[in-house]
C-alpha cells in the first residue's frame, strides 16, 4: 500500500498584511492665492496659464479626504503675494512639541517663513528660528524615529545639524541630485512608521547606499509615477493618498496591503507641488 499523500495548497504571493491607521493632524493653506508668475522649480512655467479656482478645486478634494479619513485638519490664512504658501510642507518641521521654522531659498518664499513661525507660536508649539537655509518637511521626513533630511537643491547640509541640536534625533543626510525632484518629499513617501517608497535616481550614490541599508524591503518608484510627483504622497500607516495618474505605485501599494485613494492636484502640480507638499504634519 502506498502511503497516503498530503498536497499543501501554497499561494502563489503571500497574503498582504494588516494595515492600522495612527491618527494625524495636519496643517494646510487654502489656495487662494496660488498662481505661477515666476520660475524657481522645473515645474513652473509662467507662460503657461494657471486657474486658481481649479487648484481650490482640487485642494479642497484633498482636505475632504482628510477629513474623511478622521484626520485633524488645521488652517493657516493666506497671504496675498505669496503664491506659493499652499505647499505647507515647506513652512517648518515639528516634532515633540517642537517647531523648526522654515529659511527659504529663494526671495519669493521668505516671507512664508515668519508667517508659518508666529502660526506655531500662537498654537503652542516651541518655536526655534532657523539660521541655516531649509525648506521644512519638505525636506525632513520623520521615519523609524530618524530624521531624513535632504540637501542639495533647497536646504543645506548645515541646517541638519541644527536639526539634531533641537530634537536630539538621529538625522540622516541624503544628498538629492536631480533638480525635478528638488524636495526630498518628492522623491520618497514614507509609508507608516517603518516603510518608504522612493526613487533611487533621485539620490547619489552614498545615499542610495545608505537607503538600500535602512529600508531592504523599500518600494522602488518609477520614474513615470515619480514624474506625476506620485511620490508627494501622504498617509496614516493605512491608507496613502497618491497622485492619481501614478497607477504602478498605486499597483504596488496594494499588493503590500496598504488602501489608496487616487487624486487629481494637477493644477497645483504646475507649481511644483502635490499631496505631501500641501500637508504639514503637525506632532505636538
Amino acid at each position: 500500500m502506498q502511503p497516503e499523500t498530503t498536497i499543501i495548497a501554497r499561494p502563489e504571493t503571500a497574503p498582504a498584511p494588516t494595515r492600522s491607521a495612527a491618527h494625524k493632524t495636519v496643517l494646510m493653506c487654502r489656495p487662494e492665492h496660488f498662481t505661477v508668475t515666476y520660475r524657481i522649480n522645473p515645474w513652473m512655467r509662467p507662460e503657461i496659464p494657471t486657474s486658481t479656482a481649479t487648484a481650490v478645486q482640487q485642494w479642497q478634494s484633498l482636505y475632504d479626504a482628510y477629513v474623511g479619513l478622521g484626520y485633524d485638519v488645521e488652517l493657516i490664512d493666506p497671504i496675498a503675494g505669496l503664491n506659493d504658501m499652499v505647499y505647507a510642507a515647506n513652512g517648518g518641521f515639528t516634532l515633540d512639541g517642537k517647531a523648526y521654522g522654515a529659511k527659504f531659498t529663494y526671495e519669493q518664499r521668505v516671507p512664508e517663513g515668519p508667517a508659518y513661525m508666529a502660526w506655531f507660536a500662537e498654537h503652542g508649539f516651541e518655536v526655534h528660528e532657523p539660521q541655516q537655509i531649509n525648506e521644512g518637511e519638505g525636506d525632513f521626513l520623520l521615519s523609524q524615529g530618524a530624521i531624513l533630511a535632504g540637501h542639495g537643491f533647497r536646504t543645506s547640509l548645515e541646517s541638519h545639524d541644527e536639526l539634531r541640536s533641537i530634537f536630539d534625533r538621529e538625522v540622516v543626510s541624503l544628498r538629492l541630485v536631480d533638480p525635478a525632484f528638488y524636495h526630498l518629499d518628492t522623491a520618497i513617501a514614507i509609508l507608516d512608521d517603518e516603510n518608504i517608497a522612493y526613487l533611487p535616481k533621485a539620490f547619489d550614490e552614498g545615499s542610495r547606499a545608505e537607503l538600500e541599508r535602512r529600508y531592504p524591503d523599500a518600494l522602488h518608484v518609477n520614474e513615470e509615477d515619480a514624474s506625476v510627483l506620485g511620490l508627494n504622497s501622504f498617509g496614516d500607516g493605512r491608507t496613502m493618498l497618491i497622485a492619481g495618474r501614478a497607477t504602478d505605485f498605486d499597483r504596488q501599494l496594494t499588493e503590500r496591503g496598504y488602501e489608496t485613494v487616487g487624486l487629481d492636484l494637477s493644477e497645483l502640480l504646475l507649481g511644483g507641488g502635490g499631496i505631501k507638499c500641501c500637508t504639514l504634519e503637525l506632532r505636538r
